[in-house]
Formats: C-alpha cells, structure tokens, sequence
C-alpha cells in the first residue's frame, strides 16, 4: 500500500461512534452513502456464486471490505485527518442507520478494529481488498475466492455446530426434566436437592458424551482439510 495509507494507519486518534463535527461530517456522509451503493453492487454481483459461509463470518468479511472501501474513499476526499478512523465512525453511523442497536454498535466496532489487524500491524485481507477495489470489479467474489475451501467458515459447518449445540441444549433439558419427574413420581422420599442433582447428572451423562462425539467430528473435518490443501 502507499505511505500515505501507512500514514493513516499508524494514527491513534478514535472518533465515537456517530459523532464526528467539523466538516468530516460531510465526508462521513459521502463516504456511507458510497458504501451503500459499494455493498448493494457488490452483492448483486456474487449472488450466482452460491457462496455458502458462516453467517457471522459473512457479515465481519463484507464489513471490513466496506471498512476498505470508506478508507479509500474518506482520503481521495481530502479534509479528514485520519481517514481510516473516519471510516470506522462512518461504519458505526451505517450499523446505526440499519437500525443495529447502539450498545451492540460499540461493540461490533471494537471487535472490527481487533480483526482489521493481522500479525506484524498489517491490514487484513478484507481491508485490503476492499481499499484496493474500484468501482464494478469482482473484490468481494475475489476475497471470498481466498476462502472458498476452509472448512472453519463454511456454511455448512456452522450449520453442523448450531444444531449439535441445540442437541446438547434441548436434549440436555429433555432428559433432566424426564429424570426429575420419574424420580419424583416412582421414588418418592427423596429431597428436593437429590431430585434435581439426579436430574443434572442425567443431563450431564447425555451432554458430554454428545460434547466429545462433536470435537471428534471437528477435529476429523479440519484433517481432511489440511490433507486436501
């Protein structure tokens, strides 16, 4: 990247959360409103790829692209002292604008400044791209290309982990729940507090072993990955 850019990410100056003053609000609103028609084309363009990710992974990678994208931007428009700042004000106005709580804003910007960072202070890919990209080109289908192949954010291991996890939960209360009315119905005498630790320990007994038959599951598919790469 230019030393310009290198410039602007060394600076340590942090703007809240929509409240920007002086004239950068002109270029936070111009630098939003860009975003806007950046993310909208973008998506239309990788809607045939049939990319399936982790939904959260998704969001945070289409996010620091726009991250990117408003860096760029907010420096080609001159006036901002720290343009890559800027940007993340601009992002935290636009989760605003998507009706994204307040409270979460905050924190989702903290979070994106953590993974806007790689090792030895480099941008990450996403920013990368996504300051680097031009009008009408194919960024976002190329930084997703990088990850087409890594099981960790594919759709359809998250898809496996949600619902071992609902597993784990519903059936975890299911059978807690059975244990604690056969006890309490066949067995009576007992107190209250050797009812419900039979009932946690009946859960347990289901849980963990469901727990273990899932880090197996994971462990094996992030093999086979390693091996085919």
């Amino acid at each position: 990247m230019t030393e310009k850019k290198a410039t602007s990410d060394n600076a340590t100056t942090e703007a809240p959360v929509g409240d920007t003053a002086g004239p950068d609000v002109s270029i936070m609103d111009a630098c939003i409103a860009h975003a806007k028609e950046v993310k909208a084309t973008q998506l239309e363009l990788i809607k045939s790829k049939g990319y399936d990710f982790a939904p959260e992974f998704k969001d945070m990678t289409i996010q620091l692209y726009l991250l990117g994208v408003m860096w760029r931007f907010a420096e080609n428009m001159g006036g901002a002292d720290d343009a890559r700042e800027l940007a993340f004000a601009a992002l935290g106005e636009l989760f605003l604008q998507e009706r994204m709580p307040k409270q979460k804003v905050v924190k989702r910007i903290e979070f994106l400044k953590k993974m806007s960072k790689i090792e030895e202070d480099h941008n990450a890919l996403a920013v990368a791209i996504g300051y680097e990209s031009e009008p009408g080109d194919n960024s976002l289908a190329e930084l997703f290309d990088h990850y087409i192949d890594d099981t960790q954010v594919s759709g359809a291991f998250w898809r496996l982990y949600d619902r071992g996890r609902k597993i784990m939960l519903y059936g975890g209360l299911s059978i807690a729940f059975f244990v604690i009315w056969f006890v309490t119905l066949f067995m009576p005498g007992n107190t209250t507090i050797a009812i419900l630790a039979a009932g946690l320990i009946a859960a347990a007994l289901f849980v963990i072993p469901v727990f273990l038959i899932g880090i197996f599951i994971y462990r094996t598919k992030i093999k086979k990955a390693k091996q085919a790469s």
